[in-house]
């Protein structure tokens, strides 16, 4: 009887877990961007639907911060995510010389700014830039 509950509950655990297959094929685009001097470079730059995406960010200058929306520009803000992050923070901080990842799924197409969301001098309110999801190929 154990080994059947056993076997029973391996067979169900099977079924419920999330297909992890797709998000192991799926090819993953690298990009590495830089902040500095109240800049992200490259910017803008795009991806495709359906891309999972793996930003490099290194701050070569001084800290730095990095906040993005889930939902295009112009979107509601509790409309369904366009960029499914892997960990999705309020503000990933940027510490001078080091890269921080952030991982995401491209959804949606449209266009997304990001920001700087840590204070890191006059021009900190400027330093902006932008994702842009191109629609997936048919």
């Amino acid at each position: 009887m154990w080994l059947f509950c056993a076997f029973t509950f391996l067979s169900a655990m099977s079924f419920l877990r999330p297909d992890s297959t797709l998000a192991q094929d799926q090819e993953i685009r690298v990009i590495e961007l830089t902040a500095k001097k109240y800049e992200y470079s490259p910017s803008p730059f795009h991806v495709k639907a359906g891309t999972k995406v793996q930003l490099k960010i290194t701050a070569t200058d001084h800290d730095h911060g990095f906040k993005i929306a889930t939902v295009p520009d112009g979107s509601e803000p509790n409309s369904t995510p366009g960029l499914v992050f892997a960990s999705l923070q309020e503000c990933w901080q940027l510490k001078k010389g080091e890269t921080t990842m952030v991982e995401f799924s491209a959804q949606t197409a449209g266009t997304y700014t990001f920001k700087c969301c840590h204070t890191c001098g006059l021009g900190h309110k400027g330093m902006k830039g932008q994702i842009i999801v191109d629609p997936a190929a048919i």
